[in-house]
């Protein structure tokens, strides 16, 4: 006779209602990545400085260094690409510089603007706001686009706050609706009170703006030890994410401010820094399970004077984005136009080196075939999204992806997802492509 369970339903019952409240913890705060885009890097710019134009510019101006200093190939060798991969990376660098240089860009009304006076920033977030408006209105703003406002410390608060408003006002003035990849970055955060006060913040402006309840989300830089140790021993950036009413959609290391508070001296702050690594280690575990993204900082060593001069520091950033990349950091920051050339060719190698084992194994798993590699759902979840990362920055094509592994790109992008079908068995859904908050109007 086979054996019968002795556990009864009244038993699994109470187990159940034992674990009720984590299992609506786990749903809740820890639903996994919501298979929106992510951009490779942002660039900031003074908000002052900025024209519809910028990202042309900039990809022009990428382009005649890559000119001068001996083509896209030579520049892929300069940046480690290994030589079986230096065609494919430098076709599509040199595309990418013509077609799409900036993904991210932040007007910069912070460090990079500075105190000015009130009249002059009121002016500039306002002027600032409607050349961005422009740009979207005509089509080539950046997927993503928008500012960086002035920190939440006694000082400079009601100064960001207002320069937020007046930029949010005259977007709307102009488009009638906030853009689909609007970003606010939140910089400086030091306390977990400080998120809770910047979501009251967007609440009141939602309310005043006319703008749907949980429209506008923003980023964190970490940019201080506080946010990472508190004074009470506990890990703040853990509890800042959940602050957010989920409103948090990333959080940025910020390099040079963490490593000063740290009294780390200038000739070594860097992205590679021990101390900068537990900072980010701590945000990834802070954020692991949760729909929020990462960013790494930026390096301050730019690719400008001599021949030599330049190519040392485009050794210098490929290197530090392929470290961040293998780090499970997708994301940066570029200060300047000719960091352009190094942050694509090195991410585009990433994706397209391990394309053929990423598609052999992800096909083995759809399929059911026998593999040298038994791969988990979790890792069949992790190969798609690495995939979907490929495809979405022009690392990868299409059907690159579909051959090997019989799925279009919607498909990987429900494969990706923890909640989606992993048996594929059901119509998967469409990526989410636009921010976690964004809506077509902001009167529905």
């Amino acid at each position: 006779m086979a054996p019968t369970p002795r556990l009864d339903e009244a038993f699994l019952a109470a187990v159940d209602g034992r674990l009720a409240a984590t299992d609506d913890l786990l749903l809740r705060a820890y639903p996994g990545d919501d298979g929106r885009r992510q951009p490779v890097h942002t660039v900031y710019v003074p908000a002052d400085r900025y024209t519809v134009d910028l990202p042309a510019r900039w990809g022009s101006a990428a382009a005649a260094l890559v000119a001068e200093h001996g083509g896209a190939e030579e520049v892929c060798r300069v940046a480690g690409v290994p030589e079986d991969l230096v065609g494919d990376v430098a076709q599509r660098l040199s595309a990418k510089l013509a077609a799409d240089p900036i993904e991210d860009l932040r007007l910069d009304f912070e460090d990079g603007y500075g105190d000015r006076g009130d009249g002059i920033e009121d002016r500039d977030a306002v002027g600032a706001a409607e050349r961005l408006a422009d740009a979207v209105r005509d089509g080539v703003a950046p997927a993503f686009a928008g500012l960086r406002f002035k920190c939440f410390e006694e000082p400079t608060r009601r100064r960001g706050i207002r320069t937020l408003d007046l930029f949010l006002a005259a977007l709307l003035d102009r488009l009638g609706s906030l853009p689909e990849g609007l970003v606010i970055t939140f910089p400086k955060v030091s306390t977990v009170s400080q998120v809770e006060a910047m979501v009251e913040v967007c609440e009141r402006l939602e309310e005043q703006h006319g703008l749907p309840r949980r429209r506008l989300g923003f980023e964190i830089q970490v940019e201080t030890p506080q946010l990472i140790v508190g004074a009470d021993g506990t890990v703040p950036v853990a509890r800042a994410v959940h602050a957010g009413d989920g409103r948090v959609t990333s959080l940025h290391y910020g390099t040079y401010d963490y490593s000063a508070s740290l009294q780390i001296s200038a000739a070594f702050q860097a992205s590679d820094h021990p101390a900068a690594d537990f900072a980010k280690q701590v945000m990834q575990v802070a954020v692991a399970g949760t729909t929020v993204h990462l960013s790494d900082g930026s390096t301050n060593v730019l690719p400008l004077g001599s021949a030599d001069q330049v190519r040392a520091a485009w050794q210098l950033h490929a290197g530090l984005v392929r470290r961040a990349l293998e780090r499970g950091f997708y994301q940066g920051w570029d200060l300047h136009e000719h960091q352009l050339p190094t942050r694509y060719a090195a991410t585009f190698a990433f994706y397209r080196a391990g394309l053929p084992s990423a598609t052999a194994r992800l096909g083995a798993y759809v399929s059911r075939s026998a593999s040298q590699i038994l791969d988990e759902p979790a890792t069949a979840r992790a190969l798609a999204r690495y995939l979907q990362r490929g495809l979405a920055c022009g690392a990868v094509a299409e059907e690159e992806v579909s051959g090997p592994t019989g799925l279009t790109a919607v498909q990987v992008a429900a494969l990706a997802r923890p909640r989606s079908d992993t048996t594929m068995t059901a119509a998967p859904t469409t990526p989410r492509t636009r921010p976690p908050h964004a809506v077509a109007n902001p009167k529905e």
